[in-house]
């Protein structure tokens, strides 16, 4: 872009062929101003010098020194010295001329101005306000309050443009010292106006002006981190500028697809200020191109790569551009006949031997000489007898020469009019020199004691900034170092409170567990106790049963085996009692079988639902349920039929015997037309086999033998436990969450 000492870049190149082509054309310093609304004025001569005076009295970017005795600074002196210069051809000369440039940035996705003076505030600095985009009337984009600075020069310009830079962000990265940032944009305005009719003022009319615009955009490379090793902000930068980049080529291939389809697919310009600030650019307002800086080391070769392949596809997008129109209405040349025609003016007038004329005899002179003379006849001869041309062509040159005598006499008249009035002046003029003399002496002492004074407070201005820079970067640092320390406290407190966060949740999610383990062990605890209460007052009532059988045995003399004595809890309503067919047990009085105590025997339907893998165990208590529907599968078709569900369950008990457990349930109708069970009861049948190895015939022929009453303890049981459950299932899904189990003292059967 800039270039390097001895070979200057695009930015001077571009400004020297500028400078070159309008160097004797350029308007006056404020003839041309900028508006708000990215347009430009032309200003009369009067108000173009009090922006002057104005500009006199304020510190401006610019330096206020001639353009003959500005030299250009050492630092970038070598890169604006171009030996070759260039220049156009076809330059309209009848206009006048005035450069405007601006330097902005594009940093994060926000737009910031690097001319704009912002006062600096050592206690508390005030950080750069970003800037908008906004819209014009004629519909191109601009950065609304950005600062146009007016440049007469190349090295005028490229001093901005040097001040603009130093302020431009850069890093440090792993690839590069000094690595930009941020988008750099550096914008150059033409104005061109034409003169009026004379040659002499600019037009005042808005709507004849020009404005031609050239922006220099120095992109910033695309990063990867693994190369970089970018961190916290430097990271953050990293992305914005790679999804700008992104956003571009996103740009350039949607119109590289319309152009080539016919499509009318949406240029996101919008996602990007890049893209959004050259959005007339892409649509035909102006021409794009693009210039790609290549490294040729092998370890770039991916980047380079992709960036050529970048390039290449931009160079096939087309866009159709307006044609300018011309500035019509006006006779070309009118600026070099206005010169030429004040030169032979002045030529004549000295070869008279006059002076040189004011104002306002210039413009006698020239009226004057515009004045019409009367035409002349024509002079041809053709008949021998004419007596009318001769006469009529003395006439006109009589006529002529009468007005000749008479601008003579005129011009006599006003030259002595004006020699007289400049000897009055030159007798004025040399009093007034006389007392001006001495106040220019007098001036001229006040003039060297004031040199003096403002020499010594130049350099203390000098020390004191030199200061003021030292402790702007010692400031600089201090800010640095306390933002990492803000931002690092920052994180440490963030850290902190979510630690506390999750350790108090742990806590309550810790205290939940164990006021819940607590309920859980309190509720176990109480059933064990009832559970063992239970199986001591059946162990009780055997022992009890046991001794008033021995009694009977020993008090009653006869052979025949007494009857058992009924229990009065056995008739508690509480648990229902099966009844098994008696033993074959001879001297034993036959017990009147009764119905089994299961819930199946209603007037309702049931479900019988016994998975296709259940094995017939054929116990005593075996279930009987008559007018069932017996499925291998729940299905809802059984269950739309039916009022009850009972399900078969078999597994293998703690002790290697065969539990069966039969799960029942109300079937209900949900309002989605479904059915849906609700589990009530669920009953356990196991079977037990006797602690002896003989058989029930060894067992009845010995309870008639009084000696071997201990052997009584050991007979065939079936053993049921029941729990109540509230539990809804949908036909044919899986069991829902765990039931909760009630202890049921074990009952012997007879």
């Amino acid at each position: 872009m800039t270039g390097s000492p001895g070979q200057g870049g695009l930015l001077p190149r571009c400004l020297h062929m500028i400078f070159n082509s309008i160097r004797d054309l350029q308007a006056k310093r404020y003839v041309f101003k900028t508006d708000d609304k990215n347009g430009i004025e032309v200003q009369n001569m009067v108000e173009a010098l009090l922006d002057r005076q104005k500009r006199d009295a304020q510190p401006q970017i610019v330096p206020k020194t001639p353009l003959s005795r500005q030299k250009p600074e050492p630092e970038f002196a070598d890169m604006i010295n171009i030996e070759d210069g260039c220049k156009v051809e076809d330059i309209d000369e009848d206009s006048v001329y005035s450069v405007f440039v601006s330097y902005i940035e594009i940093y994060n996705n926000y737009i910031y101005d690097l001319l704009e003076e912002v006062p600096i505030d050592p206690i508390k600095p005030k950080p750069p306000q970003s800037k908008i985009l906004r819209e014009d009337q004629n519909h191109n984009m601009y950065v609304a309050g950005c600062t146009e600075v007016e440049v007469k020069t190349t090295e005028e310009a490229f001093d901005v443009f040097w001040k603009g830079q130093k302020r431009r962000r850069i890093a440090n990265t792993q690839l590069n010292r000094e690595s930009s940032r941020s988008h750099s944009v550096f914008m150059l305005k033409l104005a061109q106006a034409p003169l009026d009719a004379d040659g002499e003022n600019v037009l005042q009319e808005k709507e004849q002006i020009t404005v031609s615009q050239l922006s220099l955009v120095d992109l910033a490379g695309s990063e990867r981190t693994n190369r970089t090793k970018a961190e916290g902000s430097r990271l953050r930068e990293a992305g914005n500028i790679n999804q700008s980049l992104m956003t571009l080529r996103t740009c350039i291939e949607a119109l590289r697809e319309n152009q080539m389809c016919g499509t009318n697919k949406m240029v996101p310009y919008r996602d990007s200020k890049l893209t959004h600030l050259f959005k007339n650019y892409f649509d035909g307002e102006g021409k794009v191109r693009m210039i790609v800086c290549v490294n040729p080391k092998a370890d770039d070769h991916e980047e380079s790569l992709q960036v050529m392949r970048f390039a290449e596809m931009t160079q096939e997008v087309e866009v159709a551009r307006p044609v300018d129109k011309p500035i019509c209405g006006l006779t070309p040349g009118r600026r070099y006949r206005n010169q030429a025609f004040k030169e032979e003016l002045t030529r004549r007038l000295e070869e008279r031997g006059g002076p040189v004329i004011g104002e306002s005899e210039e413009q006698t002179a020239i009226e004057l000489l515009f004045q019409s003379f009367p035409p002349i006849p024509s002079c041809e001869l053709l008949d021998a007898n004419d007596n009318q041309t001769l006469p009529q062509l003395i006439e006109a040159l009589e006529k002529r020469r009468r007005i000749r005598q008479m601008m003579s006499e005129e011009f006599t008249k006003s030259v002595t009019s004006f020699r007289s009035m400049l000897q009055d002046f030159n007798g004025v003029v040399a009093a007034k020199e006389n007392i001006a003399q001495g106040k220019v002496t007098e001036k001229e002492r006040t003039i060297i004691s004031q040199k003096s004074e403002i020499e010594r407070l130049e350099k203390k201005v000098k020390t004191l900034e030199y200061k003021i820079d030292i402790l702007e970067k010692t400031t600089s640092i201090y800010e640095g170092e306390k933002r990492n320390l803000q931002q690092d406290l920052e994180s440490q407190q963030q850290k902190l409170q979510r630690q506390l966060s999750d350790k108090r949740r742990l806590e309550a999610r810790l205290q939940g567990m164990a006021s819940e383990n607590a309920m859980k062990w309190e509720k176990e605890c109480e059933r064990r106790v009832a559970a063992k209460q239970l199986e001591m007052q059946n162990k009780l009532w055997v022992k009890d049963e046991k001794l008033k059988q021995l009694k009977a045995i020993v008090t009653d003399s006869k052979s025949e085996r007494p009857e058992r004595p009924s229990r009065e809890k056995d008739r508690e309503p509480k648990v229902p009692v099966r009844s098994i067919s008696p033993s074959p047990v001879s001297n034993v009085p036959p017990v009147h079988s009764r119905h089994r105590r299961s819930h199946s025997a209603g007037a309702e339907r049931w479900v019988d639902h016994k998975p296709s893998g259940s094995v017939e165990t054929e116990m005593i208590m075996q279930p009987h349920v008559p007018n069932s529907i017996k499925v291998s599968v729940a299905s809802e078709k059984a269950l739309s039929k039916c009022d009850k569900y009972m399900l078969t369950h078999q597994q293998l008990a703690s002790d290697g015997e065969m539990e069966t457990k039969i799960i029942k349930g109300d079937v209900y109708r949900t309002r989605g037309g479904g059915q849906s069970v609700q589990f009530t009861d669920v009953e356990t049948l196991r079977q037990e086999s006797p602690p002896g190895s003989s058989s029930r015939k060894r067992r009845s022929a010995e309870l008639n033998q009084p000696q071997q009453v201990n052997n009584t303890d050991s007979e065939w049981t079936d053993v049921e436990t029941r729990c109540s459950v509230a539990m809804e299932m949908k036909a044919g899904s899986n069991f829902g969450p765990g039931y909760q189990h009630h202890a049921i003292p074990k009952r012997r059967k007879p």
